[in-house]
């Protein structure tokens, strides 16, 4: 556990190249507003939104441009002051907080974004818990989610380790001289639907591959190219083989 705790400390500057990735990220939070969007079907300027494991807050700065209030934590410290050098708007504050105890009320935010989060912490489900527990009634949670069954792990891209069991995974690991643990832990399609069971899921990684253009995830999916072709079979016709998962997760009210 104190290892997973050690990690996630220094994490912006183990992934330094993607989490300093400003075009890279800003592409996730288009597709972020594009989904909320598709939602609301509605202004959300006056709507509240945490961004959990917010990291250098490229992201949490683009939605603060579309959102009232804007709050990005994370438990890593040299990422969050250099948000807080960096970006500078009247309703965005970055917080180092813990998304595992996370330091306010209950039924505080009408939005929480939890994008590529669950695998980096010790306890997905208590980070699930968490964000529940601070949604308003009837609020939503933009959940990412890889899938662990995969063909290539994308934080280290290596094949098949996120699949194989952990003691392998980590001699794998080390034997590529890319890290000396594995301390990921993905979950399978049956896993994260077990993780999400106490919101309602409204699933839009169909729609996105079937309409990147509208959702701004070309990134992702480049239209009518083969890639998106064998997506939108797996989508269909094997889904628990998806690489990765787009959910909105609404709380009952």
């Amino acid at each position: 556990m104190k290892k997973n705790r050690d990690y996630q400390y220094n994490f912006s500057e183990i992934l330094h190249k993607q989490m300093y990735d400003y075009e890279g990220r800003e592409r996730k939070a288009k597709t972020i507003v594009a989904v909320l969007n598709d939602f609301f079907q509605s202004d959300f300027h006056s709507q509240s939104l945490l961004d959990v494991g917010c990291s250098t807050g490229i992201i949490s700065n683009y939605l603060a441009d579309h959102f009232g209030q804007v709050l990005g934590i994370d438990i890593d410290e040299s990422a969050i002051n250099f948000a807080e050098k960096k970006f500078k708007k009247d309703n965005l504050t970055f917080i180092k907080n813990d998304s595992l105890k996370i330091k306010f009320s209950q039924k505080l935010f009408d939005v929480v974004v939890c994008a590529h989060i669950y695998e980096h912490v010790p306890d997905a489900s208590g980070l699930m818990e968490e964000v529940f527990r601070v949604l308003k009634p009837e609020g939503v949670c933009f959940f990412s989610a890889g899938n662990r069954m995969k063909i290539m792990e994308p934080h280290y891209n290596l094949p098949f380790l996120s699949v194989i069991p952990k003691p392998l995974a980590n001699f794998y690991i080390r034997a590529s001289g890319k890290s000396n643990l594995y301390y990921e832990n993905h979950r399978s399609y049956w896993g994260l639907k077990k993780l999400v069971q106490n919101f309602e899921c409204i699933d839009y990684t169909q729609r996105i591959i079937e309409e990147p253009e509208k959702f701004h995830a070309e990134y992702m999916i480049e239209p009518d190219s083969k890639k998106a072709r064998l997506a939108g079979l797996i989508v269909k016709y094997a889904y628990w083989l998806c690489p990765g998962y787009i959910w909105l997760l609404q709380k009952p009210a």
